[in-house]
């Protein structure tokens, strides 16, 4: 009768902990081209250093010209609230209304585009480090998607050495991230208690690794060299089609026409996953936005109904297969699923986009939601990917989780 309770109480505080976990709210169908960035022209992750400006952009298709508003929340390494009070993390105010706003200019289909900076006059200041959340609220307070953002703090060295898998089963398949933290500016107390590390691939928060801790300290440094725990597939690079000149064929694009809006119809991919690796610069799932002969591109870039196809075989029968990228943040919905298409012998789907240079990769989704990114492109330990390491640091007695450091690399020189 004990264990049982014992196991409830257990049950009960783990599914607590899950639902405390903010997750981001996914756009609706007329919110198009979020862009969130600190210093790069592409749109990715925002990993910004403390004092840094960051920038959101989006398209609302609904020609409603509709305010809206921004909040921002700080967060613990686990997304879980924090405690800080808004005054303690925020110089200034939030809930405002978004004023920087423009009408599409001569575009088949219209839009107004969005663009918020922080800091600006009200909102003057992030004042420390840490996750945070931005929530964009309609008129009537409802939120309309949300992103979430870093902040860290350069106190740390961040060294990171891309390895092959030590595992013979997954030596041609996954890359290791080994990870050494020191620091001659702070002392780390009781290190397996007070710091986390945070491990992201290709900007995806959705594969990402936490709740490591370090292996080793060495003076002051904390060292992590798991066999296992460390490990990514290694995935394949990303394909890509570039329609800058929407009324011609581009870089992946076969052909285009014009019904409404345009229409981009991209050349039909293969299956890779039974295929040797080849390598193929990517940007690694991000996109660019750009438009020939644009003086505006934020508002002058028209949108194309884009058509994937990936041609069948029987490896693909009965599975699940989406089509995946940062142009919609990783997510998987029923928008993004191809559909079977016999009379073409073709998994096909459609997605209305911004013209650009777009990275996407076709992946299997299984009935629980769970992600296969190597079913369909395969998993090869040459792919050149990008990793993010972040470290976070809660000292005892503090009341937040710091970034105290962040390191970046590419497994473009992976050793064994």
């Amino acid at each position: 009768m004990k264990t049982t309770s014992v196991n409830i109480l257990l049950l009960f505080l783990t599914t607590f902990v899950l639902q405390a976990q903010v997750q981001e709210t996914q756009e609706p169908d007329y919110i198009k081209t979020i862009k969130f960035r600190s210093n790069t022209p592409q749109s990715e992750l925002p990993v910004l250093e403390l004092g840094e400006y960051l920038v959101l952009e989006f398209d609302a298709l609904n020609g409603d010209e509709a305010d809206y508003y921004y909040t921002i929340e700080h967060f613990n390494y686990d997304w879980t609230p924090s405690v800080l009070m808004k005054s303690e993390y925020l110089d200034g105010f939030d809930k405002q209304r978004i004023r920087n706003y423009e009408n599409s200019f001569n575009t088949y289909q219209i839009y107004s585009h969005y663009t918020l900076t922080i800091p600006n006059q009200f909102t003057r200041q992030l004042l420390v480090s840490g996750n945070y959340m931005i929530k964009i609220y309609n008129d009537d307070d409802n939120i309309v998607f949300s992103r979430k953002f870093m902040i860290f703090e350069n106190n740390t060295n961040v060294g990171l050495n891309i390895k092959r898998s030590r595992n013979i089963k997954y030596l041609e398949t996954k890359q290791r991230v080994d990870i050494k933290i020191a620091s001659n500016s702070m002392q780390f107390n009781n290190p397996k208690q007070t710091v986390n590390v945070l491990i992201v691939q290709n900007n995806n928060l959705n594969t990402a690794i936490s709740g490591l801790k370090p292996q080793f300290t060495v003076g002051n440094s904390l060292i992590y060299r798991y066999d296992n725990e460390t490990s990514f597939w290694g995935g394949n690079e990303y394909l890509a089609f570039e329609n800058k000149d929407i009324r011609a064929a581009n870089t992946g694009v076969r052909a285009t026409d014009l019904n409404d809006v345009y229409h981009s119809y991209l050349f039909a991919n293969f299956r890779r996953a039974n295929k040797p690796y080849t390598y193929n610069p990517d940007i690694n799932g991000n996109f660019l936005i750009t438009a020939l002969d644009a003086e505006n591109i934020d508002i002058e870039a028209d949108y194309a109904w884009v058509h994937f196809a990936l041609i069948d075989e029987p490896a693909l029968e009965n599975k699940t297969i989406h089509v995946y990228g940062n142009f919609n943040n990783y997510a998987i919905n029923e928008t993004t699923q191809l559909i079977y298409n016999p009379e073409q012998n073709l998994h096909t789907c459609s997605l209305l986009l911004k013209q650009g240079f777009y990275n996407y990769k076709y992946i299997g989704v299984t009935p629980n939601n769970t992600i296969n990114e190597g079913a369909i492109s395969g998993n090869f330990y040459q792919t050149e990917n990008n990793y993010k390491v972040l470290v976070y640091y809660k000292d005892l007695g503090a009341r937040y989780d710091r970034i105290v450091g962040f390191g970046e690399t590419s497994s473009l020189k992976i050793s064994n």
